[in-house]
């Protein structure tokens, strides 16, 4: 080659032509560096036929810098960047941008130096150097690293290094992962894992493409059985990747990994340090990582010799990117796993309803895990009605939950109280003229977190201390909380049981994978009497003593308008009534309701999920909803109200007229002011058959708009605010 097309990482420009080096070896997929302008910057050598040829003759083309020393992305990767830019009409470089996401890992082998607490003590002591070493203990990492988990600034942890408070530490960042192995400790499978284990392992020893839907009971052990395609994979040297969709979960998984194989998988987050980072993606390329597990953005990192992927509560929301490139890492899963050949597993207690229809259409072969593993009982399932049962006054827990949970205290037991809302109260109010409290970013009331003393705003992270007056009226001490959150509950435990040890679970308390670990090992140790949390509790954990879950609000998930509200109601409950009755002990799930005759709470009770998702079903059909129909959005959004008005009444005032597909809008969005953007949506209800993503490029590509104004395209959406 003496030509090179090179996608570059530069919005404006994502495909230059340069001119390689004589003396360079270049193929397809590798990574270079070339000069544009003054600067240099990271680029991915593509196939010329399959980007927009250029017009720059020979001669005029810039020789790009070099090769970075790190293996080409296979081809198969390459296939999926296209199709993952295509199929959410995404820029192709800011899907490349994701596989290429450790820029330390682009440079060969090295070390680096990170700093640990030596043991001695400063000369002179400060609060901020007291804090510091009081949050670094057992810590080792870089000085910006360490800065941050202390909350201080670089020039306070030098100090401690030039008195020898912190002592350097020159380490291998390459260095070799402890080896796991197939068959260091083989499980004993019941009856029903045995031949669900065995389909899955034939799957992976037959490396070719096979989508498969694991549809067990929660408690029927779907973790122990596609641990066994993964010693599979691992016997015939094929790397495995394992999704989850919250950091809290890997602690957990790890142990029971480590337990199977011999050493802990290699985990990939948005909390690893830099060197973690690129330790795990140079080891990732080159093959010499066994198996990761990760959140969704582990999808796209460039596996040497991929021969399994596992998706496991493949039904959660949080593997669907609501930013950047709004893409679902469950199908993007499916569609790596077409382009490598490779089966693809999709683990979930409650399937979306997208998953089931592709197992009944023949499109994904289904296994079923019906039964819990060694002989348990799924939990009895009883409705409290709300509008007969009233909670006392400044109470959100029915009288009748409250003596259950006295009862699980008295015998030593543990409880769960789910409620998926964080914080205090979910809106603070003045109580002499009314006055609420809003994000002053975005539309939405800020909620009242009173373990960190703060009113936050849970969409952009906005946070301030309660006055001690009213802003709008200057009353003092004239502030009310409304409405619970797990906080509140928390509270009003305390006081219904005044001896026992609650442990509040939220992505606000469990913000790390250790912070997760210790709760583990606190419920585990049965230090805990209580859990209440909110759908970070509802998957992924196993308490033998568990034996009560309460949920305080079943109906909260059906407000709102969204459109897969009865879907994600059934699988939160039905999720978290499954952490009940576990082990030996049976279970007992009190659900807390207004509306005990809505379809969604009828089935949960008579635990019929079969009858749920047929009705479901037949509501989607009628509707033309996903599966049957397709959904995609349009969000505008600018600083300026007007601006971001009128480019939403220009993309409405030039929709195009097609008998597939029906557009609605523009409207302000239900969620108007988001992080200092106001926002109009406008919403695509199509066919099956239709090409939403050609019609929306056809649209939108002739216009153009203020530099101010952003528009974004969600294809399938799971966030309508």
């Amino acid at each position: 080659m003496n030509r090179a097309r090179i996608l570059t990482f530069n919005a404006a420009l994502p495909v230059l032509d340069y001119r390689v080096p004589e003396g360079t070896n270049v193929v397809p997929g590798s990574v270079v560096v070339a000069p544009l302008g003054p600067r240099e910057i990271l680029g991915i050598v593509w196939e010329e036929d399959r980007l927009p040829a250029q017009s720059v003759p020979d001669a005029k083309l810039r020789p790009f810098r070099e090769v970075l020393p790190v293996p080409p992305l296979r081809p198969e990767l390459r296939r999926l960047i296209e199709w993952t830019a295509d199929y959410y009409c995404a820029p192709m470089n800011s899907v490349a941008r994701m596989v290429l996401s450790s820029g330390g890992a682009m440079r060969g082998p090295s070390t680096t130096t990170e700093y640990r607490l030596s043991g001695g003590m400063p000369e002179r002591m400060t609060p901020k150097r007291e804090a510091a070493i009081a949050a670094l203990e057992g810590e080792q990492a870089t000085i910006r690293e360490l800065a941050e988990l202390a909350g201080v600034s670089d020039g306070v942890l030098r100090g401690l290094v030039n008195q020898g408070v912190l002592e350097p530490v020159v380490v291998d960042i390459d260095r070799p992962y402890p080896r796991a192995h197939a068959d260091h400790a083989e499980p004993i499978l019941s009856a029903g894992q045995k031949p669900v284990a065995d389909e899955l392992v034939t799957a992976v020893e037959a490396e070719e493409f096979a989508p498969i839907l694991l549809d067990g009971v929660t408690g029927s052990g779907k973790t122990e059985t596609y641990f066994e395609p993964v010693a599979a994979a691992l016997r015939k040297d094929r790397q495995v990747l394992v999704l989850l969709p919250e950091i809290a979960l890997t602690e957990n998984f790890l142990r029971r990994f480590e337990d199977r194989f011999g050493a802990a998988p290699i985990v990939w987050h948005s909390s690893l340090k830099s060197t973690e980072r690129r330790r795990a993606w140079r080891a990732i390329s080159t093959g010499e990582a066994q198996v990761v597990v990760g959140a969704r953005s582990a999808l796209f990192l460039p596996y040497a010799n991929l021969g399994l992927i596992v998706v496991d509560e493949a039904h959660e929301v949080s593997f669907k990117q609501d930013d950047g490139v709004r893409y679902n890492a469950r199908d993007v899963a499916v569609m790596r796993g077409r382009f490598e050949k490779i089966p693809v597993v999709l683990a979930s207690a409650t399937p979306a309803l997208e998953s089931l229809q592709m197992a009944e259409s023949g499109i994904y072969r289904k296994l079923d895990l019906p039964s819990r593993y060694g002989g348990a009982e799924l939990p009895t399932i009883k409705l409290i009605n709300l509008t007969e049962e009233k909670p006392d006054r400044g109470r959100w827990l029915a009288p009748s939950l409250a003596r259950e949970l006295f009862v699980r205290l008295e015998k030593g037991e543990q409880s769960l109280l789910f409620l998926n809302r964080r914080g205090y109260a979910p809106l603070t109010l003045c109580r002499n003229c009314g006055h609420r409290f809003q994000c002053a970013n975005c539309s939405a009331w800020l909620v009242e977190h009173r373990f960190s003393r703060k009113l936050a705003c849970h969409h952009c992270g906005h946070e301030e201390p309660p006055p001690p007056a009213c802003p709008e009226c200057g009353e003092v001490d004239c502030l009310v909380p409304c409405g619970p959150g797990v906080e509140r509950i928390a509270d009003e435990v305390a006081e219904i049981l005044p001896g026992a040890r609650v442990a509040v679970v939220t992505s606000d308390t469990l913000n790390s994978p250790e912070k997760a670990a210790e709760f583990v090992a606190q419920a585990e140790a049965k230090a805990i009497d209580v859990i209440v949390g909110t759908q970070l509790v509802t998957k992924g954990f196993h308490f033998p003593e568990l034996t009560l879950v309460g949920v305080v609000d079943a109906d909260l998930g059906l407000e709102g308008g969204d459109l897969r509200a009865a879907e994600r109601t059934y699988q939160q409950v039905a999720q978290v009534a499954g952490r009940a009755g576990r082990g030996a002990k049976p279970g007992e799930v009190h659900i807390q309701t207004r509306h005990p005759d809505a379809p969604v709470i009828e089935a949960l009770a008579a635990g019929d999920r079969d009858a749920f998702y047929e009705a479901e079903t037949e509501a989607r059909r009628h509707a033309g909803a996903p599966p049957f129909g397709r959904w995609a959005a349009i969000i505008v959004s600018s600083e300026d109200e007007a601006e971001a008005r009128d480019a939403a009444r220009v993309i409405g005032g030039t929709q195009p007229r097609l008998d597939d597909i029906m557009i609605l809008g523009p409207a302000p969005a239900p969620m108007a002011l988001l992080r200092g953007r106001f926002r109009y949506r406008l919403l695509i209800n199509a066919r099956r058959s239709a090409r939403v993503q050609d019609a929306i490029r056809q649209w939108l590509d002739p216009l153009d708009f203020p530099r101010g104004v952003r528009i974004a395209i969600d294809i399938d959406p799971y966030s309508f605010v």
